[in-house]
């Protein structure tokens, strides 16, 4: 397992799709007033590194013990949204949204995923002012699956998607959805 500084300098890879500008102390006071949520300082330490966009293809997985609807054995992350409003890239300041869209618990942020399936950072058992955990959400499965206790720890679960076995006989993870791991509330 690596450790979080280790991840850090290496996390974002190339190009520039869904990167904000540069992060500025107002913006994160503005996105937490906006959110309701106090943001943890391991978060917004990759956020002042680069503000959001695609991670690198060393980081790009999340190992899992239980099978989702994405993978037998891992979650993916291949972007990271950043706070901000440029070019219509998906935002955190777009989680109110995108979690009354698809039917999402209401105490979470989320920061990675496509519409079916989110990575989001959880304050429903810590509530708005305290550490959240980090939590993987299948809106289409209506199930979820804790990842991490915290943001820092699950930076430094985080592994290459290629150290794991191909899922589908193409070599692509399976089309169909179908492991609940747990019902969202």
């Amino acid at each position: 397992m690596a450790q979080f500084d280790e991840v850090k300098a290496p996390f974002w890879g190339d190009g520039l799709h869904g990167v904000q500008p540069s992060l500025t102390d107002a913006a994160v006071q503005d996105a937490e007033i906006r959110l309701g949520v106090r943001l943890p300082s391991s978060f917004l330490e990759f956020l002042r590194g680069r503000n959001g966009g695609q991670v690198a293809s060393r980081w790009d997985a999340f190992p899992t013990d239980v099978p989702t609807s994405w993978s037998e054995d891992h979650v993916p992350l291949d972007m990271v949204m950043g706070i901000g409003r440029h070019d219509d890239y998906l935002s955190l300041l777009d989680t109110p949204y995108l979690v009354e869209e698809w039917g999402l618990p209401s105490q979470i942020v989320l920061f990675s995923g496509d519409g079916h399936c989110w990575i989001a950072l959880d304050y429903r058992a810590c509530g708005r002012q305290g550490e959240p955990s980090v939590t993987w959400f299948d809106a289409d499965g209506s199930s979820e699956l804790a990842l991490a206790a915290d943001f820092r720890t699950f930076v430094e679960g985080l592994t290459a998607a290629e150290t794991f076995e191909a899922d589908g006989p193409d070599g692509n993870p399976p089309t169909s959805r179908g492991t609940a791991t747990a019902s969202m509330e």
